[in-house]
């Protein structure tokens, strides 16, 4: 395309392709930053849509007959663009059990608050799990231990972030499975009769708690404690 130039020429810069290039990035740099000056975030003021998305998880623990349903709602962010994503807003736990009533709402609010402040809410995990039930916890099916019923919530809480992205799992990588699989095998080998497995069929029945991933699955093999479920040794 030719240009018409009516001043007079002082100087001159030959534009080489890298440099072309080089602008050409700073500049869609500059405008995918200024577009993202532009995404809604989560805050304490946003307007509440008139319909959440959210899911339901049902908690049954031998500590009570009844059981616990917890609602996490979700806040979908900047709906039908590249930067959507979904924060949750809101918590509701409902159970026919009274008991709990006053610290469990309190508890909701609480969690609810610091989920509509927005930023990273996931350090609230790790704050429920940690709580610590003076009277025991229990174990849940399959030999998770929980040690609290409120770090039961958090466990769900953490189910719900994980599903959402906002939290991702940890996986084991193809060589931490390899050796599960092949420590599975050879406790099979040596231990054939299934009735000495748990209830849920998984790990041994007599296999101690690990401390790793909170779950009766640690066995003795070749002189070490190992975890079946998270490869946790105690040889290293």
């Amino acid at each position: 395309m030719a240009h018409s130039i009516n001043k007079k020429i002082i100087s001159y810069k030959v534009i080489n392709h890298e440099e072309k290039a080089a602008a050409e990035q700073a500049q869609a740099e500059a405008q995918t930053q200024a577009e993202k000056m532009d995404l809604e975030s989560m805050h304490e003021n946003v307007t509440r849509p008139e319909v959440l998305f959210g899911s339901t998880y049902k908690i049954k623990t031998p500590q009570s007959e009844h059981a616990l349903y917890i609602t996490i709602n979700d806040m979908i962010l900047n709906m039908d663009t590249e930067y959507e994503e979904r924060r949750p807003y809101e918590v509701f736990i409902n159970s026919k059990n009274m008991e709990h009533f006053q610290w469990v709402l309190a508890l909701t609010r609480v969690i609810s608050a610091v989920f509509r402040k927005g930023g990273d809410a996931c350090f609230l995990v790790d704050e429920l799990k940690s709580v610590f039930d003076p009277k025991g916890g229990y174990f849940k099916k399959g030999g998770v231990f929980m040690p609290s019923l409120v770090a039961e919530i958090g466990c769900t809480i953490e189910q719900h972030l994980k599903k959402i992205g906002m939290l991702k799992p940890q996986e084991l990588d193809n060589h931490q499975k390899q050796f599960l699989e092949a420590k599975r095998k050879e406790f099979e080998a040596i231990h054939s009769d299934t009735s000495i497995l748990d209830e849920s069929g998984n790990f041994p029945a007599k296999a101690l708690l690990c401390a790793k991933c909170q779950t009766k699955a640690m066995v003795l093999m070749d002189g070490c404690m190992t975890c079946l479920n998270c490869g946790e040794s105690k040889c290293g």
